[in-house]
């Protein structure tokens, strides 16, 4: 069952970032409807997220394969994320334009994100690497920089 759940789990931000990459894609280097499509998007928002989706498909393949740069990458996603979040308020706050759908989709990303980082680094857990006590270490270390002599 253990592995149906880390399955699922780590399958979710590869989807997740399949997705933003698309998206991002389409409204950044399509046509002019695809440009007129997103209405007032915040460039610096967009070029973001369409970054950010490579990496939440590292993260994921990460994750699946229990690496723990995967925590420490997913953990630097959120941040990163709640960082674009404080500048897109103070987009918002100087009167930039903006649409509604930004406001939900990087609420949504923060709150995935925060999910994903809770998940990984829960001990024990279907994401993060294991901890026992013949191989006690943190979840930030490598399995060869965890073992004991």
């Amino acid at each position: 069952m253990a592995g149906n759940s880390k399955t699922a789990g780590s399958c979710r931000p590869v989807l997740f970032g399949l997705l933003t990459i698309l998206a991002g894609g389409r409204a950044l280097f399509g046509g002019a409807d695809a440009r007129a499509a997103v209405g007032n998007a915040v460039p610096f928002v967009l070029w973001f997220n369409f970054l950010a989706g490579f990496a939440y498909v590292g993260a994921g393949a990460g994750l699946f394969f229990r690496r723990s740069w995967a925590v420490r990458l997913s953990i630097g996603i959120l941040v990163a994320t709640i960082l674009v979040m404080i500048a897109f308020g103070v987009h918002l706050l100087i009167g930039g334009a903006y649409e509604m759908r930004t406001v939900a989709a990087m609420s949504l990303r923060t709150v995935i994100w925060g999910a994903i980082v809770g998940a990984a680094i829960r001990v024990p857990d279907d994401f993060g690497p294991a901890l026992t006590a013949e191989h006690p270490r943190s979840l930030f270390q490598s399995e060869e920089e965890g073992k004991t002599k």
